[in-house]
């Protein structure tokens, strides 16, 4: 039976979540990961102060769509009452959760004292979490890593005073932001921060596997995990993390025939969301993963120069054709007997 996480009056019907990233979780990518059983999945980082300004690209960003089983937007910035604006804003956009960003250690970010830096002015961010929960009637959550350096984590104690604010869960990233992505994230760590609260703790960091969700979830005795980077071209990651944790069994990942329907309807839905040609430039990125994550071609440089070839496409339609030509061709190499179905589903995408 799957495990939920109560969050609030929210319940999500999963204990395996999607992070919000910026440029990779637009609405196309959200209705997707959804649809192939992902129990929560974050729209982007949108910059609170530009949401309440209703700056186009950035109500993009939040854009909620139609059918999503549960609408998270995450809200990054660090004037107080530009993130309670930007917190009633998306309750009213139609927000499920709204989380607050503490975590982000891009420079950009971190320039303005937002994201991570949040973590060096503990009192500001508190001054942060009281105004968005002062200005929704949804569930506030927090995203936060250990802290700014190895001399000051202070996870635990931020997350304490969030509870004590009224937020009702938070997210660990299990290194400090002067780490980046380095060295390997501290599941361990995170467990100081489930021992100081009572509210929901979510584990994120290098968890791909199976078995490392299993161990990050034993280590931290977190009640949940985000994944981040490991969903790129992979959206089923956290639906197939599900099964695999609730059966007790390895991670299972789609054949040709899936992994081709899959991308066929995301470049449909980003081009259909943005238009052309943007939708196919935002779909790249994209399409690069998918080519990079497929076990076809066995060679990685053959893999490599595909990529290269067809991210430099400009109709979808070629697209279409080229990526299911290509898994055909490298199937037929190595006599897989799917090799039928990638051709009925190539010819399928470009009737």
């Amino acid at each position: 039976m799957a495990k939920t996480l109560q969050i609030g009056d929210v319940t999500v019907p999963g204990q395996v979540l999607m992070a919000p990233m910026t440029g990779i979780t637009d609405l196309p990518f959200r209705v997707l990961a959804s649809k192939l059983g992902a129990a929560y999945v974050a729209t982007e980082m949108v910059a609170a102060k530009e949401l309440a300004r209703a700056r186009p690209d950035v109500v993009r960003r939040a854009a909620v769509g139609a059918g999503l089983p549960l609408t998270v937007i995450q809200l990054v910035g660090r004037d107080p009452d530009q993130m309670g604006e930007g917190a009633r804003m998306a309750e009213k956009a139609g927000a499920d959760i709204i989380d607050l960003n503490f975590g982000c250690p891009a420079k950009e970010v971190t320039g303005s004292a937002a994201g991570s830096a949040l973590m060096r002015t503990p009192d500001l961010a508190c001054r942060i979490m009281a105004a968005a929960v002062a200005a929704t009637s949804r569930p506030v959550t927090v995203k936060m890593r250990l802290g700014w350096d190895d001399d000051s984590k202070n996870a635990a104690e931020l997350a304490r005073r969030a509870q004590d604010i009224g937020v009702k869960a938070v997210t660990v990233h299990g290194r400090t932001r002067k780490q980046f992505y380095t060295g390997r994230a501290d599941w361990d760590a995170v467990g100081a921060v489930k021992s100081a609260v009572e509210i929901p703790v979510i584990v994120n960091g290098d968890i791909i596997t199976a078995e490392e969700a299993r161990e990050a979830l034993d280590r931290s005795g977190a009640d949940g995990l985000m994944l981040g980077r490991g969903v790129y071209g992979r959206p089923w990651l956290a639906a197939h993390l599900e099964r695999a944790l609730i059966d007790g069994v390895a991670l299972a990942e789609p054949d040709v025939d899936e992994r081709l329907q899959i991308v066929i309807e995301h470049l449909r839905a980003s081009v259909a969301f943005y238009g052309m040609p943007l939708g196919l430039r935002m779909f790249r990125k994209h399409l690069g993963w998918y080519i990079e994550q497929a076990p076809w071609p066995t060679d990685p440089q053959h893999r490599r120069e595909a990529k290269a070839r067809i991210c430099r496409l400009d109709d979808p339609e070629a697209v279409e054709r080229e990526i299911a030509q290509l898994w055909r061709r490298n199937l037929l190499k190595s006599g897989n007997s799917v090799v039928e179905s990638a051709t009925q589903v190539g010819e399928t995408a470009v009737a």
